[in-house]
């Protein structure tokens, strides 16, 4: 099934444009984001998280996780299964065909 996707203006810098799957999502875009998880991550449990700045650009799935992180500093085993296949999906390039 196909997700409609919404482009609404940052709710942080009201210039850029943010992709949203709905209206009640809070809209931020790629370049907020990008400020809100720059943080380097010290937890010796949770180095996987430390990727390139290109390969959060490519994922929002991976940035939401990586968020989430730095917000409650713990993720569940399922969040971390998710977290390292969607990386290497992007690492090798694997794009999500949308279905119709």
């Amino acid at each position: 099934m196909f997700r409609r996707k919404f482009k609404k203006k940052c709710a942080l810098c009201k210039k850029n444009m943010a992709v949203i799957l709905s209206f009640r999502q809070f809209p931020v875009c790629e370049d907020c984001q990008m400020k809100r998880i720059s943080e380097e991550i010290t937890d010796a449990k949770y180095k996987f998280l430390n990727l390139s700045d290109e390969i959060y650009r490519k994922s929002q799935f991976l940035r939401n996780i990586k968020e989430f992180y730095l917000r409650n500093r713990t993720l569940s085993e399922k969040q971390v299964e998710a977290f390292k296949k969607a990386a290497k999906d992007v690492k090798e390039g694997k794009e999500k065909e949308p279905e119709e």
